[in-house]
């Protein structure tokens, strides 16, 4: 039995907000109590509602404005000798680095919030930032490090009947099973993972898990309608609770059903809104997938072939830099898919090890 999703990071005076409040609400709030707690002189509260403005700027995509207040939000916390309140400010600066794709700094800080929770007595936090680092693995595609993880957590999180934990841990487990193959397992996680996030009143997790069931259909049953009908009520709740993030995973998801449907041009005009989407909130990672979408679709619409190359060995160097393993392997089935040989192969140079 599962309880009614709650959203930890609104703290202090602010834990009277849902984990469905819309965030430009949670950010006006944030930032209300914020001022009040200057004021008042409580560099407690001052770290907690601190915490919420920036988890609300990092979700809608204020990269600048969320990296200055998580690390108010620790200076704060670290003043009031408050470990619990220095975990989860933490937590938050490791899930911007992770956003913005420095996936090492991602690992660091998630370390230190993990170990800094433990120490605090802060089972949430620690919970949460275990959380971080096994998500911030799986993006980076080292699923045997990080599979028995997930399942740890998943099995934390049932036990202590926490719908929120136990919707994102079913979600990754079933991202590893996807990229693994593995699609009837996957399919069965998201729609377990779709269940218990409606049950719980978890927009924000429902929506995710749609995102992964129509990926999964797309894939398996190749019933782009029907995929493309989930995506569209994941949209709605994106838009609803100004999920920007969400919102353009959304829209390149959409864009990999139509490509995969033939529907080339309607497939790069999806890619293109979410590309944009992505650069407003400079998220590299989601960038490159978006512009890897792109550079098949448009190949697929005629575009000369030595342009097509010369972006995918880019692309390819770009998610070196990032560290996206899955994404890196997704260039190489690119140049097989669209006949595109890599430039320093036409070239005749060595390809070393990445």
């Amino acid at each position: 039995m599962h309880s009614k999703a709650f959203a930890p990071e609104y703290q202090g005076a602010l834990t009277k907000l849902s984990v469905n409040s819309s965030l430009t609400d949670v950010l006006a709030e944030g930032t209300e109590h914020l001022r009040a707690a200057e004021l008042s002189g409580s560099q407690q509260e001052v770290a907690r509602s601190g915490l919420a403005v920036a988890e609300a700027h990092r979700r809608l995509g204020n990269i600048k404005e969320a990296d200055q207040a998580w690390k108010a939000s620790y200076r704060a916390a670290r003043s009031a000798g408050d470990l619990g309140a220095m975990a989860w400010a933490l937590w938050s600066g490791g899930t911007l680095a992770r956003q913005r794709g420095a996936l090492a700094l991602a690992f660091r800080l998630l370390g230190l919030a993990a170990d800094m929770g433990k120490r605090g007595g802060d089972v949430v936090a620690r919970g949460y930032s275990l959380a971080g680092l096994a998500e911030t693995g799986r993006i980076q595609g080292d699923y045997q490090a990080v599979a028995v993880l997930h399942e740890q957590l998943l099995a934390e999180a049932r036990q202590r009947g926490e719908a929120r934990h136990t919707v994102w841990a079913l979600e990754g487990i079933a991202q590893i099973h996807r990229n693994t193959g593995s699609y009837d397992t996957a399919l069965a996680m998201f729609e377990e993972a779709a269940e218990i996030a409606g049950k719980a009143d978890d927009r924000r997790g429902r929506a995710w898990a749609l995102r992964g069931m129509a990926d999964i259909i797309s894939l398996r049953e190749d019933n782009p309608e029907r995929a493309l009908s989930l995506l569209a009520e994941a949209e709605l709740t994106c838009r609803e609770m100004k999920l920007s993030s969400a919102l353009a995973y959304n829209h390149k998801m959409r864009a990999n059903v139509l490509y995969r449907a033939r529907r080339y041009g309607e497939a790069r005009e999806a890619y293109e809104q979410a590309l944009a989407e992505f650069r407003a909130m400079s998220e590299p990672r989601g960038e490159a997938l978006a512009r890897l979408g792109l550079v098949k679709a448009r190949a697929h619409l005629g575009r000369d072939r030595a342009e097509t190359a010369a972006e995918l060995d880019e692309l390819g160097r770009t998610l070196d830099r990032i560290g996206l393993r899955h994404a890196r392997d997704m260039v190489d089935k690119a140049h097989a898919e669209l006949g595109v040989i890599p430039l320093a192969t036409a070239a005749g140079e060595e390809v070393g090890p990445r």
